[in-house]
């Protein structure tokens, strides 16, 4: 566990809150039950996934990282993020064939695509599969890990948690990076990875209902294979 940010702290801010679904792959990071049925994460073992992340993603150019932002506490804690490693976020819906059609203008050939929440990202991990490149991103209890390298198991959903894991994995990777010596120098604060006040308008209203609904299904085969 980082000396500088205390249990209480992962704590308050919900990211061992899962779901009331476990699938098989998550089983050995659930910490216990609540009498509710949702399903509470070892912090412990969060914390260690983060650093072990960190380094993994460090041997890469981070300029041919991609971060996929679909949700809307995802998207400000995305954009933090590549402005602080020098990776491309994409914001909002990932259109398809964005890695994969070098016609669009949009085009991007990543090393490595780091995904918010594997479900409503699908088609990136798929596109991302296709290539060939590492996977890595956050996952909940009830995620389809399929297309995923390694990833962090977290409340990926949540107004505090995805802030606070993006503030956590930034800190260790520019460390693992050599972008920064110590935490000490790591002055970016949480509330920056944060929403704040304002919507942002790069999600629209609804949208991340209508892609979970679109892949609900695919996500329960996936599981089931």
């Amino acid at each position: 566990m980082d000396a500088n940010v205390p249990h209480e702290k992962y704590l308050e801010a919900g990211v061992h809150i899962g779901t009331r679904v476990s699938s098989k792959q998550m089983k050995k990071f659930v910490y216990k039950y609540r009498k509710d049925k949702l399903v509470m994460l070892n912090v412990d073992l969060i914390d260690k996934r983060v650093q072990n992340m960190a380094q993994m993603v460090a041997k890469y150019d981070l300029s041919k990282m991609a971060v996929i932002a679909s949700r809307v506490y995802a998207v400000p804690a995305a954009r933090k993020f590549a402005e602080l490693t020098g990776a491309k976020a994409f914001a909002g819906r990932f259109v398809p064939g964005t890695f994969t059609n070098p016609a669009r203008k949009d085009f991007f050939e990543p090393e490595i695509v780091f995904v918010c929440d594997p479900r409503v990202e699908r088609q990136a991990l798929i596109e991302s599969t296709e290539l060939g490149v590492l996977t890595v991103g956050l996952a909940d209890t009830d995620n389809s890990l399929k297309y995923l390298d390694y990833f962090i198991p977290c409340n990926n959903k949540g107004k505090k948690s995805v802030p606070f894991i993006f503030y956590l994995f930034t800190k260790e990777l520019m460390k693992a990076k050599g972008l920064i010596k110590s935490d000490e120098e790591f002055i970016t604060k949480l509330e920056d990875f944060e929403l704040g006040g304002i919507r942002e308008s790069i999600v629209p209203e609804g949208a991340e209902d209508e892609a979970d609904a679109a892949t609900n299904a695919e996500d329960a085969a996936a599981e089931s294979e």
